[in-house]
């Protein structure tokens, strides 16, 4: 049986790295997008993953498709389209945090006719983001697949990843983004998305909501400071991992791949019988994912694999102790 099966955006991340010496601006062509990041994260940390999605007959189509297989992910629901891939222009300031501006094309494309139900039903967790719940085609297949999957009793993960640009205004990524709530069991949220999917920015009092609407786990990450959880009526906070940030891009996909691969090595039914103690564990792993990532830059390139989470966790016990 399959771990995670991920739905939604392929494209390449335009990196600006610096100047040429004749002061042309540099970009290093990246492989990207947030559902086919999560797929390759959780890949690299052991799970056995796949993708569903749309590229361009193009060289940077045939470079995400290899991309996918190179990380051991199953790319057979990964379709060439007419369009040209999607690209998203990434600005890094200098404290690593980005900006983005996209040049949609490909990802958007993809109809519900594409998706099979059996990819669906093949997993135990099926993830997707809201890039693709934007106004295209893909809207509709993202909500057939999130929808199916619920029915079929498949697990269904869900990170906004709230980009401003590509949305009309916020009031419509609102809109959108809490309709499909009520078939998610494990959500992810940044600080500054709650808002978005709860109506408040209290930590408490919108992962309260969120889990009296019907979300098992609810998980707002807060950059340095790590991440709050929500999970069987107790709320509580999991610190974050001190590094030295290169680049922010792809460390809350890295997160929440390494938090899904850990979950599906619980068995087929990766939240029954899950305690508190035992999922602080499992995102305290995330957290030390994410951290290495952050310390590189680009977000495929830079996320870890298992031998490296665990080299960083054997160091941080080796620093505590007297």
């Amino acid at each position: 049986m399959r771990d995670i099966t991920s739905i939604g955006e392929a494209l390449i991340d335009l990196t600006w790295t610096g100047k040429s010496p004749a002061g042309v601006p540099l970009y290093a062509a990246n492989p990207g997008g947030a559902p086919a990041n999560v797929a390759v994260a959780a890949a690299r940390l052991g799970a056995r993953t796949a993708f569903i999605g749309k590229v361009g007959p193009d060289a940077f189509g045939e470079q995400l498709r290899q991309m996918l297989r190179d990380n051991g992910v199953d790319d057979r629901g990964l379709i060439t389209g007419q369009s040209p891939t999607t690209l998203a222009v990434v600005s890094v300031d200098g404290t690593g945090e980005r900006s983005f501006s996209f040049l949609r094309g490909a990802d958007g494309e993809l109809s519900a006719d594409e998706v099979k139900e059996t990819e669906l039903e093949a997993g135990k967790i099926l993830h997707f983001g809201s890039v693709s719940l934007t106004p295209c085609r893909a809207r509709s297949a993202t909500i057939f697949a999130a929808r199916h999957a619920h029915r079929a009793g498949v697990l269904v993960s869900f990170d906004p990843n709230y980009r401003e640009k590509i949305w009309q205004d916020r009031s419509q990524a609102e809109q959108w983004i809490t309709m499909v709530l009520p078939l998610v069991d494990i959500l992810k949220l940044s600080q500054e998305e709650l808002p978005l999917a709860a109506g408040t920015e209290d930590l408490e009092e919108g992962t309260r909501r969120l889990e009296e609407g019907g979300i098992s786990l609810v998980l707002v990450t807060l950059g340095a400071e790590g991440v709050f959880c929500r999970w069987q009526g107790e709320s509580f906070l999991v610190p974050g991992v001190k590094t030295k940030v290169a680049d922010t891009n792809g460390a809350g996909d890295t997160f929440l791949g390494a938090l899904l691969a850990r979950l599906c090595r619980r068995g087929e039914h990766p939240l029954e019988g899950l305690k508190g103690e035992e999922l602080r564990e499992i995102l305290a792993f995330a957290n030390r994912a994410a951290a290495l990532t952050c310390s590189r830059s680009g977000a495929i390139p830079a996320m870890p694999n298992l031998e490296e989470v665990n080299q960083t966790a054997q160091a941080e016990y080796l620093e505590e102790l007297p």
